[in-house]
């Protein structure tokens, strides 16, 4: 019994990341996200963690391709989603605000712009991140 109750909770979990079809979802909706934030394609390359010049990558992806299956790329395009997810909360009633945020400087950030320091690194998306759900939450 207790097997059967898990193994249908297993249902209700997170999307598999290494579906093709999760991951042509998510392709769309990373980049249909980051061109709403109005970024340049280095700036898109770079805070999906690939080579600055990627582009024909970022190409792939606006046609429709999956995702590369690749759990640094899968993370960051989760994080960027949950970001946006936060914003979205924050400003409930200022959706252009929500979508310019990231670019716009900030005094938290020492008058850097958010994307500034999602540039940077994996760390650098995971710690806006976990800022926005921190101001979510208060």
């Amino acid at each position: 019994m207790a097997h059967h109750a898990r193994k249908h909770h297993q249902d209700h979990a997170l999307p598999d990341l290494h579906d093709r079809q999760t991951r042509v979802r998510l392709a769309s909706m990373v980049m249909r996200l980051l061109e709403h934030w109005g970024l340049s394609a280095e700036d898109q390359c770079l805070l999906l963690g690939l080579s600055p010049t990627a582009r024909t990558s970022l190409a792939r992806y606006r046609r429709g391709e999956p995702l590369a299956d690749n759990m640094d790329l899968l993370g960051r395009a989760g994080h960027l989603l949950g970001i946006h997810k936060s914003l979205r909360i924050i400003f409930p009633h200022d959706r252009d605000l929500a979508y310019r945020w990231v670019t716009q400087p900030n005094a938290r950030f020492g008058g850097r712009r958010p994307v500034d320091i999602m540039r940077q690194g994996y760390e650098g998306v995971l710690a806006m991140r976990r800022y926005l759900d921190f101001e979510r939450g208060q």
